[in-house]
């Protein structure tokens, strides 16, 4: 979600959101809840003792309940250990900055340790072509702006997220095409 705006009639800055958002950290505790549950009710049918005492292991046995159960506990431990980590290193945070002084567009993201973390991509104000924006409805709806270049290049500026209402994007876009002098597709 783009949180924090800075503009002036020379920059456009907006500043994005990445994984430390409530839903991600709300997904990493019940991945290691049940997790954790899974995993102590396996390890009881393995060595026919309650270690959950809420839970009754005994008419379980090892293989296959508990095998898959032990299983089951190590899948959600370690959905959980990627997404804490990925909060942790705040994957997807950045900004878009828009710069008339000197003509330039920076789309600046943070991605996995390593080499490449920082991802930087600048793009010129003579290559950009238009500002599109991409709106699909239904079970997994998409509402996305595109920063759109000459070559055919679509690059998306909105962050992962819940879908945002149509007339706050639409305003975000038409004001990013106003600002930029360009024109907007999609509407």
């Amino acid at each position: 979600m783009i949180n924090d705006n800075l503009e002036t009639h020379i920059i456009k800055r907006d500043i994005i959101i990445g994984s430390r958002r409530f839903s991600n950290l709300f997904w990493a505790i019940i991945l290691f809840l049940g997790g954790v549950g899974f995993l102590l009710t396996g390890i009881s049918t393995y060595y026919q003792k309650n270690f959950l005492p809420f839970v009754n292991t005994a008419d379980l046995s090892f293989l296959p309940q508990g095998l898959i159960m032990t299983f089951y506990g190590i899948i959600g431990l370690s959905l959980s250990l990627f997404i804490s980590l990925t909060i942790f290193w705040d994957v997807g945070s950045g900004y878009n900055e828009f710069n008339k002084q000197t003509e330039l567009i920076r789309i600046v993201r943070r991605g996995f340790p390593g080499k490449n973390r920082k991802i930087l991509l600048v793009y010129p104000f003579n290559n950009i072509k238009s500002i599109k924006l991409n709106i699909q409805e239904g079970i997994n709806p998409k509402r996305i702006i595109y920063l759109c270049t000459k070559d055919e290049r679509e690059i998306p500026l909105t962050p992962v997220e819940q879908p945002r209402s149509l007339k706050l994007l639409e305003n975000e876009a038409s004001n990013l095409a106003r600002f930029l002098n360009i024109k907007l597709e999609g509407l």
